[in-house]
C-alpha cells in the first residue's frame, strides 16, 4: 500500500516538474519577440534588404514612452495620472521632463519647475514585452482602428506613434480612465532606414495602414 502512495505521489509530480522545466526555460529564452529577433528575423532581414554583413542589419535598441501635461501641468491630480500610467504600463518608473525652452502661448519658462511631461525608457527585455503587448493587445483596443501611420519615421529610420488614450493598455484600471491623457511612443531603431525600420516592425507584427493612404 505504502509502495502504491508513493508511486502515486511520483506521477503527481511528473506534471508539475514539467511545467517548472518549460517556466525555466522560457524565462531563459527571454521575452517571445526577442527570441524570434534573434533567432529568425535577423537573417530574414539580412536577405530581404540584400545587406551584406548581419551586423547591418536593423535592430531595435531602446523604446521611450512619454506623455506631455501642456496646460495641465500645474494640475497635480492629472500630472500624478500620467506618471502612474507610464509607470504602470512600461513596469517602471516616469522620469519627469521640464521646459527646455520658453512658450509664451502656455505661460512656460525654460527650466520652470513645474514638468510639462513625463517619460519612460525601456531597453532589452523589458522593451520587447513592451512592443509585444502594444502590436497584440492595445492597438486592437483602438476604435476604429484602421493601422498606424506608414509616414512616421525620421531621417534615422526612427519610428514614433501616438495614442489618444491610455485606456487601450490593459493595466490601466477604471479609477485611472478618469483622467483621459495621450501618449507617444518612440522606437529607436541602430542601423535603421524607412525601408529597413519598416520591414523590421512588420516583422513584429505592427499593423500598418494599407499602402496609399
Amino acid at each position: 500500500m505504502a509502495e502504491k502512495k508513493t508511486a502515486a505521489k511520483t506521477e503527481a509530480k511528473k506534471p508539475a516538474a514539467k511545467v517548472a522545466k518549460a517556466t525555466k526555460a522560457a524565462v531563459k529564452a527571454g521575452p517571445r519577440l526577442k527570441a524570434l529577433y534573434n533567432n529568425e528575423l535577423k537573417a530574414k532581414l539580412k536577405k530581404e534588404l540584400g545587406l551584406s554583413n548581419i551586423n547591418q542589419v536593423p535592430e531595435l535598441t531602446k523604446i521611450i514612452v512619454s506623455s506631455g501635461v501642456g496646460k495641465k501641468r500645474e494640475d497635480k491630480r492629472f500630472t500624478e495620472t500620467v506618471a502612474l500610467t507610464l509607470e504602470k504600463i512600461t513596469g517602471q518608473k516616469a522620469t519627469s521632463r521640464l521646459a527646455k525652452k520658453s512658450i509664451a502661448t502656455f505661460k512656460i519658462r525654460k527650466g520652470m519647475g513645474a514638468p510639462v511631461g513625463y517619460l519612460t525608457t525601456l531597453r532589452n527585455d523589458k522593451m520587447y514585452e513592451f512592443v509585444d503587448r502594444l502590436i497584440n493587445v492595445a492597438l486592437p483596443h483602438v476604435r476604429d482602428f484602421h493601422g498606424v501611420s506608414r509616414k512616421a519615421f525620421d531621417a534615422q529610420g526612427n519610428y514614433s506613434l501616438g495614442l489618444r488614450e491610455q485606456t487601450v493598455f490593459p493595466e490601466i484600471t477604471f479609477e485611472d480612465a478618469s483622467v483621459l491623457h495621450g501618449l507617444e511612443v518612440t522606437f529607436i531603431i541602430k542601423n535603421g532606414s524607412k525601408e529597413g525600420s519598416l520591414k523590421l516592425l512588420e516583422l513584429f507584427g505592427m499593423p500598418f495602414e494599407k499602402e496609399g493612404k
